[in-house]
């Protein structure tokens, strides 16, 4: 899909549809207001009569009948609901839902006016606009057979009204569309079956956006990890003959004197349960168990092709959870990197050992945070619903920062205890920790399991288990996965000084 930028009226653009938003409870004014004395009082006349009434995400789409030479040939009207209410994400929605009505209709190319209703500076408005179309119109086809009949929006025109706007709306647009696009690539990771998407393959997509975007890429092999002392994460890769690949992506925008943020992101290809095997129900969506790693993937294009002014390292060990006669079970010892030794009480809690052992490995490079994102426990899916990531952590201002991060993005978190009762529950009888401390509090025990593998430095827990996929369909992200954290992170970097 094209995307342009340029300065005029839009209602002489010529277009197969011009979108414009309107607010709940307020009459049609400026360039609107214009196009309904053009059509005859239309507009005015479905806002009299509740036809539309501008809440949030309705639209409306009405044809012009010539009514403007040259210009659109529709109008989609898409509401934003109360002005006082008004939020970024308000309007990411509102462009993602007048994409998916304008793509349903089969319209080829489309106008958006910056300008009109939306307190936003053109350049945000042009990267929310950019964000939030793009998003909506990401589809999984890949295993699909082509239909000809298929119809995709081809062109986005964003209109300023003013031309000294044009400059800063075309960063907008770059802003968003690497978002965005980096969201889409995780998700495309994410939605891909498992016998497509192994741990090989996965270390092959990190190579790709290394030589492609210029970051720095090594894989350890088992071998390696095995050297290192990786016991908890080669422990979880010894039911599968898929090979474990350890993944590291650096990335340098900063002097070599500044300490790197540190990404760490589950890798599981695949989660069966291991021996203490999952139920078939629903298990075919246990490919999505490696949207933490995708998702640290496609930070780390982003935070590249931004070419943000940060040190960031990405970290994801990739592995399948599959039983076999050569499979963890439970009561066996691993041993992780940092010597600790771990009783395996459930195979099917795996995610935390192979994060254990990278969040070791991230010591190595004096970071200054660290934060790990992982779906990790179906208790935080209980607890928080489909609406918020869990998290924990051992640093007030680094839980802030995120928290705010949450907000702007609306990929919103939220502060789990972490007492040091909990970890009590974690000790083992015969070894430093279990990987299980029962049901109660599961989601807080998991991350205080995975603190005792944290170094002397700032460190952040985010657990998307109930966050990472979408059953029914959002204005900007459709059904499947979602790419839960990708833009929470960029926007936590995109702070840093």
């Amino acid at each position: 899909m094209e995307i342009k930028v340029k300065s005029g009226g839009i209602l002489a653009e010529k277009a197969d549809a011009a979108v414009f938003t309107a607010y709940e409870d307020e009459k049609l004014s400026g360039t609107l207001a214009k196009a309904d004395k053009a059509l005859g009082g239309t507009l005015s006349s479905a806002l009299k009569s509740g036809e539309f009434t501008a809440k949030p995400c309705e639209t409306m789409l009405i044809h012009a009948n010539g009514a403007f030479d040259g210009g659109p040939e529709r109008l989609l009207l898409v509401g934003l609901g109360k002005r006082d209410k008004f939020k970024p994400d308000t309007l990411m929605r509102a462009a993602g839902k007048a994409a998916a009505k304008c793509r349903g209709a089969s319209l080829k190319d489309i106008s958006v006016s910056l300008d009109t209703a939306v307190e936003v500076e053109p350049a945000d408005s042009a990267r929310l606009w950019a964000e939030g179309t793009t998003l909506a119109l990401y589809t999984f086809d890949t295993f699909k057979k082509s239909d000809p009949k298929k119809k995709e929006i081809e062109k986005i025109i964003f209109l300023t009204h003013e031309k000294s706007d044009e400059h800063a709306a075309k960063k907008g647009v770059e802003k968003g569309r690497a978002i965005a696009d980096a969201v889409c690539y995780a998700r495309d990771m994410i939605n891909a079956p498992a016998n497509e998407m192994t741990p090989t393959v996965m270390a092959e997509r990190a190579k790709r956006v290394a030589k492609q975007y210029g970051l720095k890429c090594k894989i350890l092999e088992k071998n390696e990890c095995k050297k290192l002392g990786m016991g908890a994460y080669l422990g979880v890769a010894l039911g599968s003959i898929q090979p474990p690949k350890f993944i590291i992506l650096e990335y340098a925008g900063a002097k070599k004197s500044v300490r790197p943020t540190v990404l760490v992101g589950k890798g599981i290809t695949f989660d069966s349960g291991g021996i203490s095997i999952k139920p078939s129900e629903g298990m075919e969506k246990m490919k999505y168990d490696m949207a933490g790693g995708a998702a640290v993937i496609g930070v780390m294009r982003a935070v590249a092709a931004l070419k943000l002014p940060v040190n960031v390292v990405g970290l994801v060990p990739a592995s399948e959870n599959l039983p076999s006669g050569s499979a963890l079970k439970p009561g066996d010892v691993v041993r992780a990197m940092n010597g600790k030794t771990i009783e395996i009480i459930s195979t099917d809690a795996e995610g935390r050992l192979v994060l254990a052992d990278a969040l070791c490995y991230a010591e190595r490079y004096k970071p200054a945070a660290v934060l790990d994102i992982a779906t990790l426990t179906g208790a935080c899916v209980i607890a928080l619903g489909d609406l918020a990531i869990g998290m924990m952590g051992n640093d007030a201002g680094l839980i802030e920062k995120v928290r705010d991060a949450g907000e702007v993005t609306s990929e919103r978190v939220w502060e789990l205890p972490m007492w040091d009762e909990y970890l009590e529950r974690m000790k083992g009888d015969v070894t430093d920790l279990k990987n299980v401390g029962g049901r109660q509090a599961a989601t807080v025990t998991a991350g205080k399991f995975l603190q005792e593998f944290v170094g002397d430095f700032p460190w952040v827990h985010l657990d998307i288990a109930g966050t990472a996929w979408e059953e029914k369909g959002l204005p900007y992200i459709p059904k499947g996965a979602r790419g839960t954290g990708v833009r929470l992170l960029v926007e936590y970097l995109t702070t840093l000084k």
